[in-house]
């Protein structure tokens, strides 16, 4: 059978526009016939794709819309942080979409490639420029997925960012409800916008619902409607006092990235005797303002307050159990009376590594211009 009424049979074949006889014919030439069986299955899938990419738009204008609406969105947003989440959002919205585009190019490239192998087979001549065009568009789809992927990957860390005057730490004390302790000192930096930050470097909007001039404590509620539910936290905060000499870690932002620390409790009491505060034997700095200091049990002790100016290594930390009553404070407001802490520690028996994985998704940078 000659190859273009064969490529009509099998359409026709597969639109059902045979008449029984006929029909029956081709299913014994299947049968019989391997390569014919093997063009139906190829073609089969071929038009399958071929429907599919019809019902959405071309890859490449699609594309160039996407990215006429980038821009739009990035000059209608500006640096405004409540409206940050749009571009996360824009992003994947379209991950699925811009995925399958690349995909389908691809795929159909490549079936047209086999359909017309088919046809020509036995002609190398005319196969070999057919092969290097088809590698090409291999690479160019490769290179488009590849393009896709890194913008869908990135899509966290494409919302505009608060270009922050100072930064210090915060921790989570209520993942369901979105709840954080830093300093007071700290919140009384940011004039205008206060901002969180997680290890990934994606920030979300805050607000300080509570502050202790006494005993340097802030709650921040997180306001942001991007920002997701987080697990419980594995840590508790310690109601009870802790023992001189007990060792201690803390977790901050005194850089751009996580720090960690360790030391030990060295006094009982803070500056002049302050009741308020431990005394720890710890290396800190500024940026620590905020960080939990946290025993090898999980167990939140206390919270990095301030430094001796006249000794090296010497850092106060609030004690927790003004925590305690900061909470009890704060759900005296109506619209903060949901507010929990974490009453076990999940981190005991995991050793100090284990910990740390455990804890510092819990543990923010807090900015403020």
């Amino acid at each position: 059978m000659d190859e273009l009424l064969l490529i009509d049979a099998v359409e026709r074949f597969l639109k059902g526009d045979m008449l029984p006889e006929e029909h029956k014919l081709f299913e014994e030439l299947r049968k019989n016939n391997a390569d014919v069986d093997q063009m139906v299955v190829e073609y089969t899938f071929f038009l399958n794709e071929i429907n599919q990419y019809g019902e959405s738009k071309t890859f490449r204008q699609y594309l160039t819309e996407i990215e006429q609406e980038f821009r739009m969105k990035i000059v209608l947003t500006g640096t405004k942080s409540s409206e940050k989440a749009t571009l996360p959002t824009f992003w994947v919205r379209h991950k699925k979409n811009l995925a399958l585009a690349a995909s389908f190019i691809g795929i159909i490239f490549f079936l047209t490639a086999v359909i017309i192998y088919v046809i020509n087979s036995g002609n190398e001549k005319k196969i070999k420029p057919l092969v290097e065009k088809l590698n090409q568009q291999e690479n160019k789809t490769r290179q488009i997925e590849n393009k896709v992927n890194q913008l869908t990957n990135s899509s966290e860390i494409l919302a505009p960012r608060l270009e922050a005057r100072f930064r210090a730490t915060g921790f989570m004390i209520d993942a369901s409800n979105a709840y954080i302790i830093t300093n007071v000192h700290v919140v009384k930096e940011a004039k205008n916008k206060l901002i969180i930050e997680n290890n990934k470097g994606v920030q979300y909007s805050a607000q300080a619902i509570y502050l202790n001039t006494l005993t340097d404590i802030a709650i921040l509620k997180v306001t942001d409607s991007a920002f997701k539910k987080m697990p419980s936290i594995p840590y508790s905060i310690k109601r009870n006092s802790c023992e001189l000499g007990e060792q201690i870690f803390l977790l901050g932002y005194p850089k751009q990235e996580i720090v960690y620390g360790e030391g030990y409790i060295s006094a009982m009491n803070g500056y002049e005797m302050d009741t308020i505060f431990y005394q720890l034997s710890t290396p800190a700095n500024e940026g620590n303002s905020g960080s939990p200091v946290v025993n090898r049990k999980g167990e939140l002790l206390g919270v990095i307050s301030s430094m001796e100016t006249n000794a090296q290594g010497v850092v106060f930390a609030i004690k927790s159990e003004n925590i305690f009553k900061a909470v009890e404070e704060t759900r005296k407001i109506d619209a903060y009376k949901n507010i929990s802490i974490q009453p076990k520690p999940a981190l005991k028996g995991l050793d100090r590594t284990a910990q740390i994985k455990r804890i510092q998704d819990y543990i923010f940078m807090v900015k403020g211009n």
